[in-house]
């Protein structure tokens, strides 16, 4: 233990030289969930990259929507190393034991990038609502440049709310227990070990939740709210059901990835082990599963990569 002299909260600061994560030891035959997880982190890695991969090539997808869905892919894809390697070299080498200042690093990097899949859900229900609310204004209001400029500006919001969460854990003390009950460097559990004030760190928590979860959810049902106005004002059936298929993916991956959340806060007191294997099944699915829905449910998407191996074909057999 190494004390720090600190103002913050007029007392000395200890801090551990290791942090203990209990992750999965807790639950029996782990082993079966280490392969699962090895699976999920596979096709996490290959799916999002693929879909980043036929934004970036086909001109057609350089639109507002698809930069909002290549953010998407991006958190994604970063969420999923954050979490799946570390706890993959937990059970590979039995490594439980992680730095004081890795242990924080990775704390930033999940919520960072956590927050952005939950701010990058909220910016395509933007997207939706603008184009079937205001159609005609579409194109004025929603362009390339304003997309990349929101997102940027939540990348950066996002990273200076964890940023400041992670600067209220340092000034904790942890004198007794240094065992994180998670299957990563968790805010929650951390601040729980202090030994002195954890006020400020209890307040971040709840912020968090609001922020990553509560207005984004709140913000998407009041844009499916106007969207559905909208909606039963369209005189052709025809024409409403085509507007409405354009919402199916973003509804499915919302439902992906929030669902699990709900489910989680609504079971209440549970046993560790349980609380601690569902939300770890709650962060590791959607990366997965989020490109093979646009993959499968967007029509601008399947058509972009029936084109690409059409080419693809054309070009083999020219060759030959």
């Amino acid at each position: 233990m190494s004390p720090l002299n600190s103002t913050f909260f007029n007392a000395t600061i200890v801090h551990p030289e290791y942090f203990f994560i209990s992750g999965l030891s807790g639950i029996p035959h782990t082993k079966y969930y280490y392969v699962f997880l090895c699976f999920v982190y596979t096709l996490s890695v290959l799916g999002n990259t693929f879909v980043m991969f036929v934004i970036y090539t086909d001109h057609c997808l350089h639109s507002p929507k698809y930069i909002a869905v290549f953010n998407l892919a991006v958190s994604d894809l970063c969420v999923s190393t954050a979490i799946v390697p570390p706890l993959i070299d937990t059970f590979l080498f039995k490594s439980q034991l992680i730095s004081y200042e890795a242990c924080l690093t990775n704390m930033f990097f999940v919520f960072w990038f956590l927050f952005m899949q939950s701010f990058s859900l909220t910016v395509l229900s933007y997207d939706r609502l603008v184009a079937i609310c205001f159609p005609l204004r579409y194109n004025e209001i929603v362009t390339n440049k304003s997309m990349l400029v929101i997102t940027t500006i939540l990348w950066i919001i996002a990273g200076l709310a964890v940023l400041i969460a992670v600067i209220f854990i340092s000034r904790l003390s942890f004198c007794k227990s240094t065992v994180i009950n998670s299957y990563f460097c968790d805010h929650g559990p951390m601040f729980r070990l202090g030994c002195n004030d954890n006020t400020p760190s209890y307040v971040m928590s709840w912020t968090h939740a609001i922020i990553i979860h509560w207005f984004p959810v709140l913000f998407i049902m009041g844009t499916y709210i106007c969207i559905a106005r909208a909606l039963l004002k369209i005189a052709v059936a025809l024409e409403r059901l085509k507007a409405m298929q354009t919402c199916t993916s973003h509804l499915i991956l919302v439902s992906v990835f929030y669902l699990p959340v709900c489910i989680n806060a609504a079971m209440g007191s549970i046993h560790p082990n349980i609380r601690i294997f569902s939300t770890s099944l709650a962060l590791v699915l959607p990366p997965m599963l989020n490109p093979i829905i646009y993959s499968l449910k967007t029509e601008e998407f399947t058509e972009s990569i029936k084109n690409f191996y059409s080419r693809k074909i054309f070009v083999t057999v020219r060759n030959k």
